[in-house]
Formats: C-alpha cells, structure tokens, sequence
C-alpha cells in the first residue's frame, strides 16, 4: 500500500443499520473489497403494465421503478492476520459473515419472547420489524433496500474449520416511497436519492438532435 500523503482515501461501500424510531445507527457493515461491478435493474411501474390499460395512460407512470442491485464482493482474512487481529485467528471471518447473515434473521430473543407471550395467549403473533437497511455506495448513494438474496461461498478453513475465504452474493431491492410512505425515515432518504438522480442527469442535458442524424421533430 503506497504512504504517499496525497494518495487518494479508498472509500468503501457498505451497509448501515438505521433504528428508525430512535434514528439511531446500530451497525454499519463495510465491504473490505469494493467489488468490480455493481449491476442494476430498474422496472418502470407504467400504468396497466406492458400491453394493456387505457391508451389515454400510455405515458403514465404510478410510481418510481422497481430497482434492484446485484453485486459479488470477498472477504478475506490475510490482512487481519498479518496484523494479529485476535478475533480473526479465534473466528475467521465468521463475524463479518454472520454481520451480513443476521440482516435477514429476526431477533433470537424477540422470537423467544413473542412465543413465550402466544403461549399464554397474550400476544398475536405479527412479522418482526428489522432495522431499516441502508445500501451506502458513495455520499451520492445512499439508499434503503431490503436484502433479497444473499449467497455465501467459504473457500478457505483453519485447522479449525473456521472460514478464512468467502465470495459473496448480495441482491437487493430499492425501497421507495411508494413501499415506505414520505413520512417514513427511508422514505426521505429515497427522496433524496432520487433528487440526486435528477440532479446529475442535467449535467448532460441537451436539446441538440445533431447527434442523432437529424435536424429536428417536425
């Protein structure tokens, strides 16, 4: 790694953890190794879909698109070794893997306690509310998700079969307005993102149809 003092700071993408209630941030998860390529899909949300609806709603949209991310990151232990990190030589990387599992687990001890109330017929069971999920790709991307996917490849063992070596799969749903409501703490943030989006894409905005071959739309 190179100490010249004008190197610029390798920033990382990651995921945060958000207590909406509190606004308080309960974890922030870095990637150690920014992946290569980050893939996207964005489903515009027409109204009546493809191939149906009112000709008088063709050029309507109902909301934001659908946005979906994809991207393979890795984890590795060497650097924490060649630095004695004590919990990589007890663990491996099975922390910063179980950091990224347990987004998509609910709370051992909230289940716990919810079953225990059921049992006594003091408590209907409803879906447990997890932290909002931010995906942290840059200042000019910050944006909730929801974890639709994640793979785990370990590659490499201690003697005690701790994983030294993962690849990693993550897949992700953007979270807009239309999913958490403009009061909802996510739904500013989505806000924000999207103003963002705008912001940048008049940075490139022309009326020129020169480019195109053709002199105007008559």
């Amino acid at each position: 790694m190179t100490t010249f003092p004008r190197s610029p700071r390798l920033i990382h993408g990651g995921i945060a953890l958000l207590d909406v209630a509190s606004n308080t941030v309960l974890r922030v998860i870095a990637l150690q190794y920014n992946p290569d390529t980050l893939s996207r899909t964005l489903a515009p949300q027409a109204v009546g879909g493809e191939g149906g609806g009112d000709r008088s709603q063709a050029l309507r949209l109902k909301g934001p698109p659908v946005e979906t991310y994809k991207l393979e990151a890795e984890i590795d232990a060497v650097d924490q070794m060649e630095l004695g990190d004590g919990i990589v030589g007890r663990f491996g990387i099975a922390p910063q893997i179980a950091a990224l599992e347990t987004i998509v687990y609910p709370p051992s001890a909230q289940l716990q306690s919810n079953a225990e109330l059921a049992g006594q017929g003091r408590l209907e069971i409803a879906p447990v509310e997890m932290p909002l999920t931010l995906f942290i790709w840059s200042q000019q991307r910050v944006v909730p998700v929801r974890l639709t996917d994640l793979s785990i490849t370990e590659e490499a063992f201690d003697p005690r079969l701790n994983p030294l070596r993962a690849k990693l799969s993550l897949g992700m749903r953007v979270l807009s307005v239309s999913d958490l409501g403009f009061n909802h703490r996510g739904g500013g943030l989505y806000m924000a993102y999207q103003r963002q989006k705008e912001a940048l894409s008049q940075l490139r905005a022309g009326t020129d149809f020169g480019p195109l071959g053709i002199g105007g739309i008559s």
